[in-house]
């Protein structure tokens, strides 16, 4: 049995009186402790994808199962970190870190939260910043701080939402190889649905990408990344087969590229 399983998810919405479909008949799975990337243009559906698995958002049709069991909404079995840092700004570094953990452990003191907190600011590399607030922190400390706190909260599933759009190409880089890190060296593994636009990104992250096409959304391609771990950016990017894996994700990726030319609909 997978870990997660989708089954023929479809998404209707009505907007202005005119109903749209953002996904129609997806359907994948992914194994424990596995890192997906879902990866594709604008509109094709991965954030939805997305707020069904956080389970703050439902189906038309189809379903999503975790273990074997249909998602009934939100649970501690799911962080979430977000492309815009969603810390609370009146709670410090360590405060927001020590929130995510008493929403998953309500038995654990406040000296017991703060401890963990503190570890895992330390993983992060911002244990001298814990008690600053986001406004005192750059892009890139608070997207750390939101990590930490996802990773800090101990569940099975970790549903990351373009996490690194926000930030600066140099912190961007220095933020995946955090998070290649901390993934790879936890254990057990957390299972990773990890959505970007970043072929790059998908690539050095995940064990398997799965492609999607806009409207409606749907599986275009699941492909299995063909490179051992641990990583090295700087060498892999140097291979022949990496040049050549990424252009096939390229070509794929721009493959449902359509233009309408002279009222005809032309693919590019």
């Amino acid at each position: 049995m997978s870990k997660i399983e989708i089954n023929n998810l479809t998404v209707d919405y009505i907007e202005k009186k005119k109903s749209f479909t953002a996904l129609k008949n997806v359907s994948f799975s992914i194994e424990e402790g596995e890192f997906v990337s879902i990866i594709g243009s604008s509109g094709c559906g991965k954030s939805t994808l997305l707020s069904i698995l956080e389970g703050i958002n439902t189906a038309t049709e189809g379903e999503i199962l975790i273990n074997g069991e249909p998602i009934t909404g939100t649970g501690p079995d799911r962080g979430v970190v977000f492309q815009h840092y969603s810390l609370f700004p009146w709670m410090t570094a360590r405060k927001n870190v020590a929130f995510g953990i008493k929403q998953v452990n309500k038995t654990a003191t406040r000296a017991e939260r703060y401890q963990l907190a503190d570890g895992f600011l330390q993983k992060v590399g911002l244990e001298q910043f814990k008690n600053k607030y986001p406004s005192q922190l750059s892009g890139g400390m608070q997207q750390r701080v939101a990590i930490a706190r996802a990773l800090a909260m101990d569940t099975d599933i970790l549903l990351m939402d373009e996490p690194f759009g926000a930030i600066d190409a140099k912190n961007r880089t220095i933020l995946q190889e955090l998070l290649l890190e901390l993934w790879e060296n936890a254990t057990p593994r957390k299972t990773v649905v990890f959505v970007t636009h970043d072929i790059d990104e998908a690539i050095l992250l995940s064990d398997k990408i799965v492609m999607m096409t806009a409207n409606p959304g749907r599986v275009y391609r699941e492909i299995r990344v063909p490179f051992d771990r641990p990583r090295n950016r700087a060498e892999l990017v140097q291979t022949k087969e990496y040049t050549k894996f990424r252009n096939e994700l390229l070509a794929m990726f721009y493959s449902d590229i359509v233009s309408k030319i002279g009222g005809e609909e032309v693919v590019l």
